[in-house]
């Protein structure tokens, strides 16, 4: 070969040919494994580019999530493949035939090197988190479905979120927090000004329920109009934003592990497991329907 050396197999391909280790090899055995390793490598790349795309915006031809205009969504803070997944509707009432499977086990924590770090703040998630910002002064639908199993443990005193508006530059506007059970809404900037339980802890597992929110953002006159399955449940006017744009996360966000693990007196929170369907963002509520 032009390039490299000729060596026999017992001999070092490193000696001669700097710390490229192919280079000298060309010839023999270890270049035949050296390829199947440059293969399988390869194959590693495109199948993780794959994978994320899938998470990122729900591009795959068999996992297609579409969000009306919301944008596309990244994981947040989790990248356990088990902690998100889209799956076929096993419940057989989904609005959707695929749904979005939110898994948190105990552990899941992780950092936003220099910005945020769960472990460091007591804190575990599987969130998506949406990339285009809803900006002040702007006027929005939002819709989602959310399915908590029948299974699913309250982990109360520790807070967990399953939804939230959150600002940019700055705290959750508004959260959607299963408390000490069911589905309450909380308007928070910090420290939860308003909460109202808007489905009863009775009615909350084993069934989809449908949410719809038409919110404005503005400093001083905005509003924010939650629906339960159809029907007003909570409505806010004034303040809903204190920053320049909020953005939403969907998924299970849990906060203060150590109260949970204080009151029960064990050392694990147990896993959690929600499903979220046709999650979308439209300039008019017609526009939520499943498509």
């Amino acid at each position: 070969n032009v390039y490299c050396k000729t060596h026999s197999y017992e001999q070092s391909c490193l000696e001669d040919c700097g710390d490229w280790l192919g280079c000298c090899c060309l010839d023999g055995e270890v270049f035949g494994m050296l390829r199947v390793v440059i293969t399988f490598v390869f194959a590693l790349m495109l199948s993780a580019t794959a994978w994320a795309g899938n998470w990122n915006s729900g591009s795959s031809s068999s996992n297609k999530i579409t969000r009306g205009n919301f944008g596309d969504f990244t994981r947040s803070l989790n990248n356990k493949k088990y902690g998100y997944e889209v799956i076929n509707d096993f419940t057989g009432t989904a609005p959707t035939t695929k749904i979005e499977k939110f898994e948190v086990r105990p552990g899941d924590c992780s950092a936003d090197i220099g910005k945020w770090s769960d472990c460091k703040n007591d804190r575990e998630r599987s969130e998506l988190s949406g990339e285009k910002d809803n900006y002040s002064g702007s006027e929005h639908w939002y819709g989602w479905s959310i399915y908590v199993p029948v299974e699913y443990p309250n982990i109360y005193p520790t807070k967990t979120a399953l939804g939230q508006f959150h600002q940019k530059d700055g705290p959750p506007a508004f959260m959607f927090q299963n408390y000490a059970g069911g589905y309450w809404i909380d308007r928070n900037f910090g420290l939860t000004s308003h909460k109202k339980q808007i489905i009863a802890n009775k009615d909350f597992k084993g069934k989809w329920h449908q949410i719809e929110v038409n919110a404005k953002w503005h400093t001083v006159d905005g509003f924010f109009i939650v629906y339960v399955n159809g029907d007003e449940a909570w409505r806010f006017e004034g303040q809903t934003i204190s920053t320049s744009a909020v953005f939403f996360k969907y998924g299970v966000y849990r906060s203060f592990m150590v109260r949970y693990k204080n009151s029960k007196g064990v050392k694990l929170v147990p896993a959690q497991t929600v499903y979220f369907a046709n999650v979308k963002r439209a300039k008019t509520r017609d526009a939520l329907k499943p498509t």
